[in-house]
């Protein structure tokens, strides 16, 4: 369905589509308005069985993210800036376990003087960190990455940042179409049954000494996945005049 949104929002809104389990906020700006949208919707009960948890730092929602995804939940977090560099210790943890946490990157300056607006320094300070990045160009691209993220981490057992400029796409609004949940269900992988689950911890076992190896896989998988959601999009839509090119930013 095509909408005028904020950018934040309709991520956000992307985010609960994916059905994260686990939500791990602390705000920073730009990234505020989407954690702050993820915590209606999970009060609203629209996301059940969904635990948003407010910590102290940036460090502690990365924190929280990785015993979490390491139980085997679904985990998103946020962040920007200095708070990137916040969680430097564990964004290395995180990709050392192997762990498909997905990331939202709302870029944005680092340090003196003071700088918050747009900037790709913080992203690209962790561009060594063993994190997938992908990097939208608007916000329809900012919708289809986080979607395609969630699949992306599970298959590969990696986390994935998706970074979006701050300010310049986190606070503008544009025309954006928002996939269903049904085309969401049957893109990501299935967590909703035991069986799904030990499939998907089977494969993140065999992968995680390997996973610098298996991320040579990631811009063929990238575009792959991209495909297939803009062809479900194309076929509601009942035209081709909803397709778009994937972005190609990206770095393993």
């Amino acid at each position: 369905m095509r909408k005028q949104i904020e950018g934040s929002r309709a991520v956000a809104e992307a985010v609960a589509l994916a059905r994260p389990e686990v939500i791990c906020a602390y705000p920073i700006s730009p990234q505020t308005h989407i954690v702050e949208a993820l915590s209606a919707i999970v009060k609203s009960g629209e996301l059940e069985p969904c635990e948003y948890v407010n910590v102290e730092s940036e460090f502690a929602a990365m924190s929280v993210a990785i015993g979490a995804s390491a139980a085997g939940a679904r985990s998103y977090t946020a962040t920007a800036s200095q708070g990137l560099l916040f969680m430097v210790e564990a964004v290395y943890n995180a990709s050392g376990l192997g762990l498909p946490i997905v990331m939202t990157v709302a870029n944005r300056a680092i340090g003196a003087p003071i700088n918050i607006w747009n900037d790709h320094s913080d992203a690209m300070s962790q561009r060594d960190s063993g994190w997938i990045q992908l990097y939208a160009q608007d916000n329809q691209e900012a919708v289809d990455l986080h979607i395609q993220a969630f699949k992306l981490a599970e298959e590969l057992s990696m986390p994935v940042m998706v970074c979006m400029d701050g300010f310049i796409l986190t606070h503008a609004v544009e025309q954006v179409d928002m996939p269903t949940q049904a085309e969401v269900d049957a893109f990501e992988p299935d967590l909703s049954t035991e069986k799904g689950r030990k499939e998907i911890a089977d494969h993140e076992s065999s992968l995680i000494e390997g996973n610098a190896r298996y991320s040579f896989a990631a811009p063929t998988m990238t575009a792959d996945y991209f495909c297939q959601l803009t062809k479900m999009q194309c076929v509601r839509s009942g035209g081709d005049d909803h397709k778009r090119h994937p972005s190609v930013g990206m770095r393993c």
